[in-house]
């Protein structure tokens, strides 16, 4: 099965607009780790993960299919950075306390991928995979993004993103202890800024490409009066399921 790769081309849009997860988040998750020596943040993109868990562990390996993704990623002295499937990696047996991935799950073989989570995983290692759901900017503004989500450049989705519609619960998860746990990303952004975010999109990226012209601009058209000079807030849901390797 060959990777899809659908983020190398706007490498730079991605690592400057993409949003990052809660602290809440990673506390909830430190609470199901019990040795911090080494984690794996699978499909890192731009590192925003494996920033985080650098500050939590002593090592942290990051991979991604995307060399691009991995040259604007963030640096730190601990994060060794490499290409490499998710489903097949470099790594040795029995190697990591932690291993997560985030907004990535829908992509792989995911049953290749968990083959290769209890192989290099330490036994009683946590795995931790997570996503988020469509943006809310409020009442006057849902519809218009739904209607957008939807429609404008829905056709233009991989059948993969119904995955992050259902918050991954048609996807196996076969480990123990598992818990699912919502929590909430909370932004303030002006228009510019969520503009920016929408063109991260990958089915935006593949109707740009299609149709050489931005669906965005019409959005921003419709939205611009609506939304004023001021910042909005956003909220974005996450979906988290957490287990135990053993």
């Amino acid at each position: 099965m060959t990777p899809l790769d659908r983020f190398s081309g706007h490498a730079g849009l991605y690592a400057q607009y993409r949003i990052d997860y809660p602290a809440d988040l990673y506390d909830f998750l430190m609470t199901y780790v019990t040795n911090r020596q080494m984690a794996w943040d699978c499909a890192t993109g731009n590192g925003q993960v494996a920033n985080v868990l650098a500050d939590l562990f002593e090592q942290v390996e990051a991979t991604d299919i995307s060399e691009t993704q991995l040259l604007l990623a963030v640096k730190k002295s601990n994060i060794h950075y490499q290409q490499s499937q998710a489903e097949h990696t470099p790594f040795s047996d029995h190697t990591f306390d932690l291993i997560t991935v985030a907004q990535a799950l829908h992509w792989f073989d995911i049953n290749a991928f968990h083959q290769e989570v209890r192989r290099v995983a330490k036994p009683g290692a946590t795995i931790a995979e997570w996503g988020y759901g469509l943006v809310k900017a409020g009442p006057d503004l849902d519809k218009l993004i739904v209607d957008f989500y939807r429609n404008r450049v829905g056709p233009y989705w991989d059948p993969q993103r119904v995955h992050i519609d259902n918050a991954y619960s048609s996807l196996p998860f076969p480990f123990a202890d598992c818990q699912v746990k919502p929590f909430t990303i909370r932004r303030s952004w002006p228009l510019d800024r969520f503009l920016n975010y929408l063109r991260t999109w990958s089915a935006v990226r593949q109707y740009i490409h299609e149709n050489e012209e931005d669906p965005v601009n019409d959005l921003g058209d419709v939205l611009k009066p609506l939304w004023g000079e001021t910042e909005r807030e956003l909220t974005f849901p996450v979906f988290l399921r957490i287990g135990k390797v053993n």
